[in-house]
């Protein structure tokens, strides 16, 4: 991990925010290129109802057309939680040289929890993974999401 590492997750982190301000699982993502960021997106499943909703693949299409193309080589893909297998498929089609990851996922991480799709040499594409950036942050940021839900689940049976 390095200074810019953190800095970009930080930009995610602010993306999740905004998920999270719907009511919708906070994860944010931002693409970077050169230094730059040239899309962002953040989950809205929910709102949506859109399965494929997910930041990554949010994100993924913007920056499509931002630059008019679908080869997205030698950008950096942050996201605060580790991708699952929809949006690792994603990132390995439209070639995102790196992955900087915060919180895994152990119920549906594919960059290198459950398995690891961005690194499986048997695909014409790998991309190098980083994982912990800011890890207790994204965690924390998504436990308390869920510890909320339950909560408010609690006390609606309580009013049944």
């Amino acid at each position: 991990m390095n200074e810019q590492d953190e800095y970009f997750m930080r930009e995610a982190i602010n993306e999740a925010k905004k998920a999270e301000a719907l009511a919708e699982v906070p994860i944010g993502a931002v693409l970077v290129y050169k230094g730059e960021i040239i899309s962002r997106g953040y989950n809205l499943r929910e709102s949506q109802q859109n399965a494929v909703a997910h930041a990554e693949l949010l994100a993924i299409e913007q920056a499509c057309k931002k630059i008019g193309s679908w080869r997205l080589e030698d950008t950096t893909l942050y996201v605060t939680l580790e991708p699952c297998p929809m949006c690792s498929g994603a990132i390995m089609l439209s070639r995102i040289k790196r992955v900087v990851y915060g919180a895994p996922d152990p119920k549906g991480g594919c960059a290198g929890t459950l398995m690891n799709l961005l690194q499986d040499k048997r695909f014409n594409h790998q991309s190098e993974v980083v994982n912990g950036v800011l890890a207790e942050e994204c965690g924390h940021m998504l436990s308390a999401f869920f510890r909320t839900i339950r909560d408010k689940r609690k006390l609606e049976k309580k009013k049944e």
